[in-house]
């Protein structure tokens, strides 16, 4: 098979909207579970609704973590999705305290009630970018809007992770991170409009090279 994308399905992703962006960018892609096909794909992409907890589960249950941990050594980009960026963090205290794929040192926390008005965070937000120069935000403007639904965020341990930022009432909290080969947004970019469809695009062209 030619250059695809695998969008891993572990019973926890919003998997129909990112096919839908794909198609609109006319790139091959494969819903899938299957170790095989996630380990050959040139881009694999974790989005995510749900709980932490179901989903590192799933994922172990359907022995994916496997898969995972060979990608990330391999070099093939790994892009997570809202839940799927958390995922990526080392643990996770969203209804107790759980262990997560350790990809990013850090740590998710749910928000804090006195210091935002209402939990979770839905709907429109700007992001300020860290480097406005880097591949991921060509074509888009700096503080542009995207779509974000949910309670708790991540802390990553390093300052230098975390490529772009934004504010919810008086907390700032990092809504894109990246480690090398590991990319993720806490919003939604394929509920996001133009600006969400350019986030894909620019992974796509940079990593097809």
């Amino acid at each position: 098979m030619n250059f695809y994308i695998a969008i891993i399905d572990f019973n926890m992703g919003n998997l129909k909207s990112v096919s839908k962006i794909l198609q609109y960018l006319n790139v091959q892609y494969l819903i899938t579970s299957n170790q095989k096909d996630i380990a050959n794909a040139n881009i694999v992409i974790l989005p995510g609704v749900g709980a932490f907890k179901d989903a590192i589960k799933n994922l172990k249950k359907m022995k994916l973590i496997e898969v995972l941990n060979e990608i990330v050594s391999n070099g093939t980009l790994l892009f997570g999705i809202c839940l799927g960026l958390q995922l990526f963090f080392k643990k996770s205290f969203e209804n107790g305290k759980h262990d997560g794929l350790n990809f990013i040192e850090g740590k998710v926390v749910p928000f804090d009630i006195d210091k935002v008005k209402k939990v979770p965070h839905v709907g429109w937000n700007n992001v300020n970018f860290i480097n406005s120069n880097h591949y991921l935000f060509n074509g888009i403007p700096n503080n542009a809007y995207f779509y974000f639904v949910h309670s708790y965020y991540a802390i990553p341990e390093k300052k230098e992770l975390i490529i772009g930022t934004t504010q919810y009432e008086k907390t700032e909290f990092a809504s894109i991170v990246m480690k090398n080969n590991v990319i993720a947004t806490q919003f939604h970019p394929e509920k996001s409009g133009k600006n969400g469809i350019q986030i894909f695009k620019n992974i796509i062209e940079h990593w097809k090279k």
